[in-house]
This record gives C-alpha cells, structure tokens and sequence, in this order.
C-alpha cells in the first residue's frame, strides 16, 4: 500500500524558514516525479515546485528564488525548504507523486503571520 506522509509545517513569522518532508513507504519515489502542491483557503489546488526522477526541478514563478525542492533517495523522502516566506505562502501543502494512479499525502499546514 502505497503511502506518502507530510510532515513540517507550522505557524512561522514572515521571513522566516521551513522545511516539509514528505515520507513515502510501497513506493520507490525516486524513480517518479514528485510535485509539492499548496491550496490556500478559497482557492484551488496550486503546484508550487516539482523533482524528476533525474533529479531536474522546477518550480512557480512565486516561490522562485525562496522555495528548493530536493530529494534524499536513501531515506526514500522529498523535501520543500522554504525560506524568506510570506504571509501569501499560507496553505495546505500537499505532496503527489504519479504511477498508473495518483497519489497524494494528507498535507500539512504552514501558516505564516506575525
């Protein structure tokens, strides 16, 4: 059974840093891509920075400079170090990765205010 488990978030004041993981048991992640997606209240569900199983990245113009998404095979987890943050950064963050379905993390909340 495949599981991908979030773990990270919390409330932070503007400026300041976190990093998400993303822990994954029945699934090699290394070998898929690997995307963190956030959803702020009222809005959608926004793809924020990816990692491809050659270990190339990208990510939204908006986290651009801040946000770095990196990989840690050995330990089978994803992460999101997210620096300088700001108070439009608050959501749900969510790991998904992609096989034959779609599988998502349960999220973890960053809040970030002062």
């Amino acid at each position: 059974q495949v599981q991908l488990v979030e773990s990270g978030g919390g409330l932070v004041q503007p400026g300041g840093s976190l990093r998400l993981s993303c822990a994954a048991s029945g699934i090699r992640l290394s070998i898929y891509t690997v995307d963190w997606y956030r959803q702020a209240p009222g809005n959608g569900r926004e793809l924020v920075a990816s990692i491809r199983s050659g270990g190339s990245t990208n990510s939204v113009d908006s986290v651009k400079g801040r946000f770095t998404i990196s990989r840690d095979n050995a330990k089978n987890t994803v992460y999101l170090q997210m620096n300088s943050l700001k108070v439009e950064d608050t959501a749900v963050y969510y790991c998904h990765t992609q096989t034959w379905k779609d599988y998502w993390g349960q999220g973890t909340q960053v809040t970030v205010s002062s």
